[in-house]
């Protein structure tokens, strides 16, 4: 039996998958590390979603493959020959391929490389995992995406949507939250779109997950704007409900419909304006996460400032920003690319505008006085959530998983700052 080490990179799903990929070795009576130093075998699970995140992938693989090495998550799927270029021994398992998981192992560690990229009919729901985080249950609903955007390689890695059933997702939340989560993440490539291949909808799922009885609350992941007209009524109503986080993950990528439609996104920054609009007049605070991609490829100065004024209008909370980056495979790749200079200083432009309109969100809330569920530890102590997903940092011994009255006595362009009420 081997002593093998795990670690991950990219989204939650990425996360998701390395718990799975843990438990699944320890169902298979090998030993978890905590660093690649105790390991007979090391595994990174990987994400290719930007140049620059690939760049690391491929530092982190070379360090990792003096010993036996499983590359696995979105880079071999989307880059093989990149991943063998730089680790030709290693072997490859792709991000729908966990049922292979011992298998490839077990021919690792005999010095056999295995590569497993084809897609299993193994459902993902109801695997055995480890947790990277005792009170968060990480819940893969979906896997793969409808879409066909011309900047990105999760296509590539994840293939066509494929839903769980309903039922199989509810159970893996009523045991996430009997071996103790108090707070579930509903994650997927892209949630807005869950359902459409069996017959029924993201609403419906939150809505039969929020009647589980107990005390936990509900993340929603990422959903791309293009199906939001289709399910956008229920969903708000979903989210009446009280174990509802309020907060949405939206990416819009630009303010110009001219770039939007030569993204392949499928919809309109007006799509993305009405969303927010609703929900803020139904609900008040709410924090509404957004992304967007500077410099591609067809963006003109006219269509960058039209995103500046999209982000002035509709002041999202949260904006996570990325320099466009050509990805291997994917159409825009082709494309005549911008200068790297002028993509630097809009992306400066951006931050410098982010920035402040994240410190005047998170200004809002002091003086507030709530619950706050106490969900992670950081280097500078303990983190929770409010109920709209706002993180707290407080300075007061709580332990992982406790909920508490807390009072906002400060804030900066990441977090509010608190202390526990009396």
């Amino acid at each position: 039996m081997a002593k093998i080490f795990v670690e991950a990179y990219g989204c939650s799903a990425s996360f998701a998958d390395s718990e799975m990929i843990s438990g699944l070795i320890q169902n298979g009576g090998h030993t978890l590390v905590e660093n690649s130093a105790e390991s007979d075998l090391n595994i990174v699970v990987t994400c290719s979603v930007k140049d620059a995140t690939a760049n690391k992938m491929i530092h982190r693989i070379k360090s990792l493959k003096s010993k036996p090495l499983i590359v696995a998550g979105c880079l071999p799927k989307a880059e093989q020959t990149s991943v063998e270029k730089f680790a030709d021994k290693a072997s490859l398992l792709g991000p729908n391929s966990l049922g292979k998981t011992l298998q490839t192992i077990n021919s690792t560690l005999n010095g056999r490389k295995q590569i497993v990229l084809e897609d299993s009919d193994l459902s993902k729901v109801g695997l055995p995992k480890v947790r990277l985080n005792p009170a968060v249950g990480i819940v893969e609903i979906a896997s793969g995406c409808m879409s066909e955007c011309t900047f990105c390689q999760t296509k590539l890695s994840k293939g066509d949507l494929s839903s769980y059933r309903l039922g199989d997702i509810v159970r893996q939340v009523q045991t996430e939250i009997k071996d103790g989560c108090k707070e579930v993440w509903l994650t997927s490539t892209d949630n807005g779109c869950y359902g459409f291949d069996i017959g029924t909808d993201l609403p419906s799922l939150i809505n039969t997950v929020v009647e589980i009885p107990e005390d936990f609350m509900v993340r929603v992941g990422m959903m791309n704007p293009m199906y939001m007209p289709r399910i956008k009524d229920k969903l708000i109503e979903s989210y009446d409900s009280g174990k509802v986080f309020k907060f949405l993950h939206i990416p819009v990528q630009s303010g110009s419909d001219k770039v939007l439609q030569d993204m392949r996104r499928g919809h309109t920054a007006g799509t993305f304006r009405e969303i927010v609009k609703k929900i803020r007049e139904r609900f008040g605070q709410f924090t509404i996460s957004t992304d967007i991609i500077v410099g591609f490829p067809s963006e003109t100065e006219e269509d960058f400032q039209k995103t500046i004024a999209l982000l002035d209008e509709t002041k999202p909370d949260v904006v996570n920003l990325s320099r466009y980056s050509a990805r291997p495979g994917t159409d825009a790749a082709e494309w005549k690319q911008l200068d790297a200079v002028e993509i630097k200083r809009r992306s400066k432009i951006i931050f410098e505008q982010i920035s402040k309109l994240s410190i005047e969100s998170n200004k809002k809330w002091i003086g507030w006085k709530g619950r706050v569920l106490f969900d992670e530890m950081t280097d500078d102590g303990i983190k929770g959530r409010n109920f709209a997903y706002k993180p707290v940092s407080i300075t007061d011994q709580v332990n992982v998983g406790e909920s508490h009255i807390v009072e906002i006595t400060d804030a900066s362009v990441k977090r509010l700052v608190g202390k526990i009420a009396s």
